[in-house]
């Protein structure tokens, strides 16, 4: 995609601090992509974690540097560096003696994607990387050539010279991008389409979600939300722009006809239906689970409102093969052990991925590493009570400590709380403080039939060890 504002971006060098992060490393690529020069460094690279990540970004022509502020040594450099990067890390030091300019990785994404002229923001509590997976596939096979900016990898854009296809930079200009409303800078984006999928409690208050995603949906010139999910709908039914999805609402204009959802252990299909001509479609979905059936009609549903065929749409889901980390089957020991890889972190992933293994018989066994001691301090509660009420007493629930990589974070309150809520809701639960001290339990009681899941955020060593589960199997 070359825009008069990716030529300028691209005129002067570029310096991501924690290049390696699942929202750097994709806007990194298309940045580069774009023809700028780009260079950065990470803390999981100085301590040695996923070292063919940061091999292959040094084969693609990215500069690595240490963390210590030795790659910032020009005025004309911008350092991206996420709002929560603290004034004391060198990078930051540096760049105030120099005064290069910084942005946030939000301001930088969002100067990129409202350049685009056609541009599709995919927002939401839940499911943004899975749909802006979807819809990015969907325009790609209907020959939109899009630029697609992820928060993980995607399998149908992976090959062997390009194993993190997190992004994908298409020379139209078409931009589809997860939003993030975490830090509230979804207000920075201003898109053709507005895509919101769900409204729930997460990393901000249902109230703050209400006003932050009302006004995301209205300032886009299309929307297309989630009539299912009742503070989307509440919020997309004042919008005279409106293209509404849903499973179980009959007023969604894109539905499905009931009676004719088919699920397995790898997939999901039904009837799309577009109530608003009266039309069927066969829809196919190569992962399983109900909601990966509504993430399924809301890419339709985004794409139709910039313009695809609802059939065509349809049609391409046949052929998305999904995500790393989503619902990742990572393989079955000899014994009849799956091992599952997962991105679940907030009380709606988590119970989305639980429902689905419910689904199948065979007991479950869950391991969950908090993505940090804030959000377990938020959202501590509603997660103790998916684990406790969706799974069942012949089933299990294990945690380990929170991910923590260092800072001045409130650690006072950690995962042992939430093993005793889920405990006192009725749950089997138990803490174990290291994680590879939770790896070799798990396989010390894991039985043949049996599900394990590995859950949680901000960790990419955790594919690593749930590979490594399924070893200590074998």
């Amino acid at each position: 995609m070359t825009t008069k504002t990716g030529a300028a971006l691209a005129s002067h060098p570029w310096f991501f601090c924690g290049i390696g992060g699942s929202g750097m490393l994709p806007l990194a690529m298309i940045l580069k992509g774009q023809g700028a020069q780009v260079a950065g460094s990470d803390r999981s690279y100085d301590q040695g974690r996923t070292p063919a990540k940061f091999n292959w970004l040094k084969e693609q022509g990215f500069s690595l540097f240490p963390q210590d502020g030795s790659g910032i040594h020009s005025a004309d450099q911008v350092l991206v560096a996420s709002a929560a990067v603290e004034d004391t890390v060198p990078e930051v030091i540096r760049a105030t003696e120099l005064g290069c300019q910084r942005m946030s990785r939000a301001e930088l994404l969002s100067t990129l994607f409202n350049a685009a002229p056609c541009n599709i923001a995919v927002g939401g509590t839940s499911g943004k990387s899975t749909v802006t997976g979807m819809l990015g596939w969907i325009l790609y096979s209907c020959e939109q050539d899009p630029t697609i900016m992820n928060g993980a990898v995607m399998k149908n854009f992976t090959s062997p010279d390009v194993p993190f296809a997190s992004a994908r930079v298409g020379q139209s200009g078409v931009f589809v991008s997860e939003v993030d409303e975490s830090d509230g800078s979804i207000a920075l984006y201003k898109p053709a389409v507005s895509l919101l999928l769900n409204v729930s409690l997460d990393h901000k208050s249902i109230e703050q979600l209400r006003v932050l995603f009302g006004n995301f949906i209205k300032a886009g010139e299309k929307a297309a939300v989630n009539w299912d999910n009742d503070e989307a709908r509440y919020l997309g039914e004042k919008l005279p722009a409106v293209l509404s999805f849903g499973i179980t609402n009959p007023e969604a204009d894109i539905g499905i006809e009931p009676g004719t959802i088919e699920q397995s252990a790898t997939g999901i299909s039904a009837l799309m239906v577009d109530r608003r001509s009266d039309t069927g479609y066969p829809l196919h979905v190569k992962m399983p689970g109900q909601h990966n059936l509504s993430n399924a009609l809301a890419a339709v549903a985004a794409a139709v409102q910039a313009g695809i065929d609802p059939g065509e749409a349809t049609s391409a889901l046949a052929s998305f093969t999904g995500l790393a980390r989503r619902f990742d089957i990572i393989g079955t020991s000899a014994s009849n052990i799956t091992v599952i890889d997962d991105f679940g972190h907030n009380p709606e992933k988590c119970a989305a991925t639980l429902r689905t293994l419910k689904q199948q018989e065979g007991r479950v066994i869950a391991f969950f590493q908090p993505h940090g001691y804030g959000p377990l301090k938020q959202m501590g509660h509603e997660l103790a009570q998916v684990f406790a009420h969706l799974l069942g007493s012949e089933d299990r629930t294990i945690l380990c400590d929170p991910v923590y990589f260092g800072g001045t974070v409130d650690r006072s309150e950690g995962s042992e709380r939430i093993v005793q809520l889920i405990k006192s809701a009725g749950g089997d639960a138990a803490y174990i403080p290291s994680r590879e001290e939770c790896g070799q339990h798990i396989a010390a009681i894991a039985k043949p039939g049996d599900r394990i899941v590995v859950m949680g955020a901000r960790d990419d060593t955790l594919s690593q060890f749930a590979r490594d589960i399924l070893d200590r199997l074998a």
